[in-house]
């Protein structure tokens, strides 16, 4: 799976250096794309910079987060998994580093796929 790193998944891969996690090691939550999505916008609209680093596979049928190395051990959000990658995640950013937080604060994240998952359902549910 190759990844790419973006605060706005929709925009066009750029080469670069991969970013760094704190620790060299950062922990990947992986959610369905749709649901990705609109946590990016929920975690955009909200205050300060709660967002940091969001991948696609190369089917785009999922978004991934880093957050803080250690979430794996305690994640437990229906629908979406969080895995330890031990620092052996390889990024291409979309960004220069240093314009996006090096991870997501988890807490925040759970929220904003809560949300997402939400607004999904009522909107599915309109039909």
């Amino acid at each position: 799976m190759e990844i790419s790193q973006s605060v706005d998944p929709r925009t066009s891969t750029v080469a670069g250096e991969p970013p760094s996690c704190p620790d060299s090691a950062c922990d990947l939550v992986t959610v369905p794309a749709r649901q990705g999505l609109e946590a990016v916008d929920i975690l955009r609209r909200g205050v300060g910079d709660a967002v940091g680093p969001v991948l696609h596979d190369d089917g785009c049928d999922t978004l991934g987060f880093l957050v803080p190395s250690g979430t794996a051990e305690a994640w437990d959000v229906p629908g979406s998994t969080c895995t330890q990658t031990d620092g052996g995640l390889r990024l291409r950013p979309l960004l220069p580093s240093g314009e996006a937080d090096l991870a997501t604060d988890p807490a925040v994240l759970r929220a904003a796929l809560g949300e997402a998952a939400r607004l999904i359902e009522a909107v599915d549910n309109c039909s």
